[in-house]
């Protein structure tokens, strides 16, 4: 099963701040972690919002809005995605990095081709 964890922006991060020494090592060791175990698909921070844009399309017009943005709570700072047995331990990996970030993080199951199968009970049809 693959799960996402995802780490909101902050302040800081919205400012072009460097994490501590104590969050990147913090950090690093979790991947180093995950790396060791197996599980470890893809782990990537993003820039700071005002260096992107959001893109919409509706009615063949696209509108494009650069940053930065003013919610940062909602913002990502980045993501893993980590490939695991079950629920429980993708919620194990979240925990340390909600701890090495001193933060909340999100943890959502990503989307897999068995999903969309008639007898799967993860989308109401």
């Amino acid at each position: 099963m693959r799960y996402m964890i995802i780490n909101k922006a902050d302040e800081n991060t919205e400012a072009g701040r460097f994490p501590s020494d104590e969050v990147v090592e913090g950090v690093g060791k979790l991947m180093d972690d995950l790396t060791k175990a197996g599980v470890l698909l893809i782990g990537e921070g993003v820039h700071r919002s005002a260096l992107g844009a959001r893109v919409k399309v509706s009615g063949g017009k696209r509108t494009v809005t650069d940053g930065p943005f003013a919610e940062t709570k909602e913002l990502i700072g980045g993501i893993i995605v980590i490939d695991v047995r079950n629920k429980d331990e993708a919620i194990e990996w979240a925990a340390r990095l909600a701890e090495a970030l001193d933060a909340e993080v999100e943890l959502r199951k990503v989307v897999e081709e068995a999903d969309f199968a008639p007898d799967s009970d993860l989308y109401q049809k």
